[in-house]
């Protein structure tokens, strides 16, 4: 047969410019990635709006009016990409991603901007309703210094309220000037002995004052003085709030950490991703090339694609990224596995691939499927980070499919469509003394696999035991011991303080005492990690303290966050309903495509494993905390993707019979599906645990448990995948052979051209 180089060619050239477009523009593709703020520092908080005064209400208008006004507030602080979001409950989340000063934004963002000008008595002489909206600007006084000019809707009453003041005894002619003054808990009086008092200035009024402008100066002193000036003059252009925002959520990265965040994650992440590539090449040879060129594709089209629908990339969706890379692989590996067991009963390349095409595509699309169950449930129900991981599993679950279905089709089309592959089976790592004759009539469950020696069946009491055993040890455990809850679910103030990797727990907690902020308690994470946890939520000015003090210290704000007792309930209401409902989502797919004594097993198999991490982290004490959910979800959606790939192989071994009349045949079937899929689903589930080996030791310990939860699910998933789910289907089948009289018609007829279905 004639070589068409021509078809190897234009594989290549596909290849060759697919590389090169992403090589010259990947460096601008990764700029434009808009980082959240744990790579990038910034902070979060959540406002529950409340009425100003008791009695009022608060509706969608007083909503929307708060949010517009934190608009116009943030937009002072030049942030670029705000994001302030109104939710269910008169919510409203904000987003700065890489603010400068986070102390100064935040108490932009929560100051009620109610000026008032009162005597010394603390009675009200005017207030912001006498203001002109827009008229206050900051400025400088003769003698350069910074002052704040007020513009006045009636000049006539300033001049006799000005009038009267001016009347007064020495010392008690003063017109103080407040923002957001507490009635009960301020005055002058207490304000006046302190160096740092609450109210902005107090000039003193000798003669009546005939002007429509307001100067405050006074107390506005060196640089930070300017600022403070320009602020004041912001907040009250953007309006005093119409409500009461009370903070029940927040969280603050400082950008040094984030950034070192950043850095070591791409870096294990890249590391893992080399390695997954060297392995595919080494077990699939020149498939593996294909694929570690369609895997290259596959990341960048995700990350296009998160740049398109403007994403937030946050730790946990970089995870979800490399996490993709093993679904993408898992698809690049079944069609792979099966075009070697076509070439070993006999078939030439091109009918191999063909044959292997068609039967692949609806194993990958199945087992995609019910993986996007798990991340739609996860986006409907997450928050922040675990939204951003949701949208990143989304794309990747996409990207990859579109990769492995049309890109790797593409090119290992061409190059076996070209003829120089005929004879070179090598290439596609299948050895010529291997195969059978087409002419000997040999199937696929005919051929010899490594695990011909395993009678999995009749090992299946021993695998439920192990199962049931571990279970029984983790309820146990987890009785005694508990789960080690993070502030996500418990409410109250964790500081992850990162110091210079020389500074001891005392001497940390020492410093936290210095400060009168005894943590409840402290432990170290990694070399340089010191977590602190505190039962209550600590007031802003602690917090801001806490982040100056150690940012002087180790040169790095520490990563605080602080969850009240109503989100930590929430969060552990909505991490139930999102496991119940990715469960009923994932049982009623599998039961439509294939059948409910399938969909049940792999549903309790899905619920062994999310207990198998529960039961681990118990066991070693690991926190649990809102991303421990995201890695159960993930788990779920990977751990029912190998299990699909599995039962999609008894469906099409079941078409061999019509009628089963014995145990035996059910059993052989399993065995026979389980023999013929394992390898794939070893090479599958390798690859991923390579990636995530390298998160757990070389990730950032922000997300080290997330990473472990991951690990733990990885090899529980493969497990009950293999010897949970498909055994449970055994019994059930065999029940049913029972219930049929000994004789159970699996397939009938549907047509002439012998499509059959399951019954």
């Amino acid at each position: 047969m004639k070589v068409k180089t021509n078809r190897i060619i234009a594989a290549v050239l596909v290849a060759v410019m697919l590389l090169t477009v992403i090589g010259l523009t990947v460096k601008d593709l990764v700029k434009d990635v808009n980082l959240g703020l744990d790579l990038q520092g910034g902070f979060e908080v959540l406002y529950q709006v409340e009425p100003l005064n008791e009695g009022d209400e608060i509706d969608d208008t007083a909503v929307q009016s708060t949010a517009q006004t934190l608009d116009s507030r943030v937009n002072v602080l030049g942030v670029s990409e705000p994001n302030i979001q109104i939710e269910e409950g008169n919510r409203i989340r904000v987003q700065l991603a890489g603010v400068d000063d986070q102390t100064e934004a935040r108490e932009l963002l929560s100051t009620q901007a109610e000026l008032t000008i009162r005597d010394v008595d603390d009675n009200v002489l005017m207030d912001g309703s006498d203001l002109v909206q827009g008229g206050a600007s900051q400025n400088f006084d003769e003698m350069n210094q910074p002052m704040v000019s007020l513009e006045l809707k009636d000049p006539g009453e300033f001049r006799d309220i000005t009038e009267e003041i001016s009347q007064r005894p020495a010392g008690e002619n003063l017109m103080v000037i407040w923002m957001d003054f507490e009635e009960g808990e301020d005055s002058f009086e207490e304000e006046a002995q302190k160096a740092d008092p609450k109210f902005i200035s107090a000039p003193s009024v000798s003669q009546p004052i005939n002007s429509s402008d307001v100067m405050i100066s006074g107390g506005f002193e060196g640089q930070e003085g300017i600022e403070r000036a320009q602020n004041i003059a912001a907040l009250l252009n953007s309006g005093a709030l119409p409500v009461k925002l009370t903070e029940i959520y927040s969280t603050s990265v400082g950008a040094q950490f984030g950034e070192q965040a950043l850095d070591e994650t791409v870096t294990a992440g890249l590391i893992g991703v080399a390695l997954v590539f060297i392995y595919m090449i080494a077990f699939y040879r020149l498939p593996g090339v294909v694929a570690a060129v369609t895997l290259t594709v596959y990341i960048y089209l995700t990350i296009f694609g998160f740049n398109m629908i403007s994403g937030v990339l946050t730790l946990p969706g970089i995870a979800a990224l490399i996490l993709g890379v093993g679904m993408a692989v898992d698809a690049n590996i079944i069609m792979y596995e099966r075009i070697k067991d076509e070439l070993r009963i006999g078939r030439n390349l091109k009918q191999a691939y063909k044959k292997a095409s068609a039967a692949s595509l609806w194993t990958i699309i199945d087992a995609n499927i019910t993986t996007l169950v798990a991340g739609v449930v996860l986006f409907a129900f997450g928050t922040s980070s675990v939204k951003g991981f949701a949208t990143m599993l989304l794309l990747s679950i996409l990207m990859s499919f579109i990769t492995a279905v049309f890109l790797t089709r593409l090119l290992l089309s061409l190059l076996i469509k070209s003829g120089f592959f005929n004879n070179r089976l090598g290439w596609f790592g299948v050895k010529e003394e291997s195969r059978y004759s087409l002419n000997e009539g040999k199937d696929i469950e005919d051929l010899t696999t490594p695990w011909d020696r395993f009678d999995f069946v009749g090992h299946s009491r021993k695998f439920f035991a192990f199962s049931l055993g571990t279970i029984l040890v983790g309820l146990l455990i987890l009785s005694i011991f508990r789960l080690n809850l993070g502030i996500d679910f418990t409410s109250g103030t964790r500081a992850d303080i990162q110091t210079d990797g020389e500074a001891t727990v005392e001497q940390v907690e020492e410093e936290l005492e210095a400060m009168d902020l005894s943590p409840d308690s402290i432990t170290t994470s990694g070399e340089d990690m010191v977590v602190v946890r505190y039962a209550e939520n600590l007031p802003q000015d602690s917090v801001t303290e806490m982040q100056s003090t150690f940012d002087d210290l180790y040169g790095s704000e520490p990563a605080i966050s602080t969850v009240s007792p109503v989100i930590g309930q929430e969060l552990a209401k909505n991490a139930v309903i999102a496991l119940a409902i990715a469960s009923i989502g994932i049982i009623l797919y599998a039961t439509i495509r294939f059948e409910w004594r399938m969909a049940l097993p792999s549903v309790l198999a899905l619920i062994h494993d999310a207990f198998i991490m529960i039961a681990v982290f118990s066991i070693f004490r690991l926190e649990v905390d809102i991303t421990f959910i995201a890695a159960v979800l993930t788990i779920i959606g990977y751990s029912i993707n190998d299990t699909i790939v599995t039962f999609d192989r008894v469906r099409e071994n079941l078409r061999k019979y019509k009628v089963i009349r014995k145990e035996e045949e059910i059993d052989t079937i399993i065995n026979r599906s389980l023999k013929q899929t394992l390898t794939r689903s070893v090479n599958t589930v390798l690859t991923v645990i390579i990636v995530v080996v390298f998160l757990v030791l070389f990730g950032s310990t922000a997300i080290l448990n997330f990473s472990i939860a991951l690990l733990v699910g990885l090899i529980s998933g493969i497990y009950s995948s293999l010897f949970i789910a498909l055994q449970l289907w055994g019994i059930l089948k065999k029940r049913q052979l029972h219930n049929a009289d000994g004789a159970l018609t699996v397939y009938e007829e549907k047509s002439k051209d012998d499509d059959k279905i399951l019954v």
